[in-house]
């Protein structure tokens, strides 16, 4: 349902001044122009080969140990030798991230509903809610393992409590900024609380939830690794303890390459997702 001075997703827009005439070639627009063949990624590439290159080159000379700051090729070699546990660990810890991220997102989702329903539940739980991110997690895990032992609810609890704030925060910003004309319309047809939301407030919200579940990816496998920095015998958070007590630089390096490899899958299939559900929003922010 299209009303006018409303976006595709609720949003309302700021009206346009002179509708009929074009816009004034500017100076921004000549900036765009001058920038048109600019990419941001091949731009991102090109620094990162940039400091690997420079990173190669400082422990080919001899400045920093090998056992202090190994090479980019030699931790190729660990990442190709090691490749069989990593796995193992990878799988482990990707498992702990999912099921904690899927269940952030189903407990965001829920409370939010009940919080935007309900105004005083809302400003009640409002503040819990934002004390619990205050809290450090290096503080509670101790106590999740010694109330739900060394299995992997006490890791999944760790990236619950990560995840689940910013996709919370992200709904109920998401709910409020829908536009009222179309509340009022749905009001003025006789719809009630749970049609306008599922007509009006969710579709107009989606964006703000995969907004929110971006950065929860992001946050699942860190989380992840924090608990089984804690307790475990999986996992990449072990493989990092062991590889640390051992004094194996190169392994943890390597543990770090895999975490950030599955942390960019996850955004990468949050992202796919969002190109299915929400077709017109395109690639931009991304």
């Amino acid at each position: 349902m299209e009303i006018p001075g409303e976006d595709k997703t609720g949003h309302t827009t700021p009206p346009t001044r002179n509708p009929g005439k074009p816009p004034r070639k500017g100076r921004r627009s000549t900036v765009r122009a001058a920038g048109r063949g600019y990419s941001p990624r091949l731009g991102a590439v090109g620094i990162l080969t940039g400091l690997v290159v420079l990173w190669h080159l400082v422990s080919r000379s001899g400045w920093v140990p090998a056992f202090i700051l190994p090479g980019p090729l030699q931790i190729l070699d660990t990442l190709w030798t090691q490749r069989d546990v990593l796995s193992r660990h990878a799988l482990t810890t990707l498992g702990v991230a999912a099921g904690g991220l899927v269940l952030s997102v189903s407990l965001a989702l829920v409370l939010s509903m009940i919080m935007d329903a309900l105004p005083l539940v809302r400003d009640s739980l409002y503040p819990l809610v934002l004390g619990s991110q205050m809290v450090p997690l290096i503080a509670l895990a101790p106590l999740f393992i010694l109330w739900f032992g060394f299995g992997m609810a006490p890791r999944i609890i760790v990236v619950v409590l990560v995840c689940f704030f910013p996709v919370l925060l992200s709904l109920l910003q998401g709910f409020r900024g829908v536009g009222q004309n179309r509340i009022r319309l749905l009001q003025s047809m006789g719809a009630g609380k749970l049609q306008i939301f599922w007509v009006v407030k969710l579709p107009g919200a989606l964006i703000s939830l995969f907004a929110g579940m971006k950065i929860a990816v992001t946050y699942s496998v860190m989380g992840a690794v924090i608990g089984e920095w804690l307790g475990g015998s999986k996992g990449l958070g072990v493989y990092l303890i062991r590889s640390q007590k051992s004094f194996a630089v190169e392994r943890v390096f390597a543990a770090i390459g895999v975490i950030i490899v599955l942390s960019m899958v996850l955004y990468g299939l949050t992202a796919l997702i969002q190109r299915m559900v929400m077709p017109w929003m395109g690639t931009n922010d991304e």
